[in-house]
C-alpha cells in the first residue's frame, strides 16, 4: 500500500502543489502537515509513520518535506528501512522499490550509522576533555574505602596534585578535595576550677 505525506513550506503555505502528484503516484492515503517543517511539533508525520506497515510504501513530493535537516531526514529513512517500508521521493525521482533506489536507501542507512558513531565519538571526546579539567559527566563515581585510603596517601607522599589523583580514579577534583581535607576534631573543653570542685564533690570527693 502506498501512503502519501505532504507538508507545507515556510514560502508555500498549502500543500495544494503537492496532493496532484501524489494521487497519480497512485497513494490510498494522504496525510497533510499544515506546520512547516521548522517547527518540532509535526503530528501528521508521526501518524503516517505509525500506519506503515512492513511492504508499505512511504511517497513524498520532494526530499525537504520529510525531514527539517539532513539528519532528520537520514533518521527517518533509515526508520524506515530497519521497518522493511519502502521509500519514494518523487522530484528527484528516488524509488527504493528499484535495484539502483535501493542501492541509495543502503546508503542512506549508511550515513545514519556514520552520524550515530560520530556523536558517540564527540561524547567521549568531550567527557575526556571534561576529565582532564577536572569535570566528570554526570554523576560523580563513588570511591570505595580502600581507593580514599590510597587517595589520601598519594596527597600525604606530596608527591602528586589533586588533579593526578582525580585522574587516577576517574573523579571530580572536588571529591578527592573532600577526601584528603583534613578532619577536624574536637578538643576537650577546659574545666574550670568551680567546676571541678562541683565534679569532685558529685563524687564524694572533697
Amino acid at each position: 500500500m502506498r501512503i502519501g505525506y505532504a507538508r507545507v513550506s515556510t514560502s508555500d503555505q498549502d500543500t495544494a502543489s503537492q496532493l496532484p502528484d501524489l494521487r497519480r503516484a497512485k497513494c490510498k492515503r494522504i496525510f497533510e502537515e499544515t506546520e512547516s517543517g521548522g517547527t518540532l511539533n509535526r503530528p501528521e508525520l508521526q501518524k503516517c509513520l505509525d500506519r506503515l506497515e512492513e511492504g508499505d510504501t512511504l511517497v513524498i513530493w520532494r526530499l525537504d518535506r520529510l525531514g527539517r535537516s539532513l539528519r532528520d531526514l537520514l533518521h527517518i529513512v533509515d526508520g524506515l528501512k530497519k521497518r522493511g517500508i519502502d521509500f519514494i521521493s518523487l522530484t528527484e525521482n528516488f524509488d527504493t522499490t528499484t535495484a539502483a533506489g535501493r542501492l541509495v536507501f543502503h546508503f542512506f542507512g549508511a550515513l545514519a550509522e556514520f552520524e550515530r558513531d560520530r556523536t558517540k565519538e564527540r561524547t567521549l571526546a568531550g567527557l575526556s576533555q571534561a576529565r582532564a579539567r577536572g569535570r566528570v559527566g554526570g554523576r560523580p563515581k563513588k570511591m570505595s574505602v580502600q581507593e580514599m585510603r590510597v587517595a589520601r596517601t598519594m596527597w600525604d607522599s606530596h608527591k602528586h596534585t589533586k588533579q593526578e589523583i582525580a585522574e587516577q580514579f576517574k573523579v571530580s577534583v572536588s571529591t578527592v578535595d573532600r577526601i584528603v581535607r583534613p578532619q577536624k576534631t574536637l578538643e576537650p573543653l577546659p574545666v574550670l576550677p568551680a567546676a571541678a570542685q562541683l565534679l569532685r564533690r558529685s563524687r564524694g570527693g572533697k
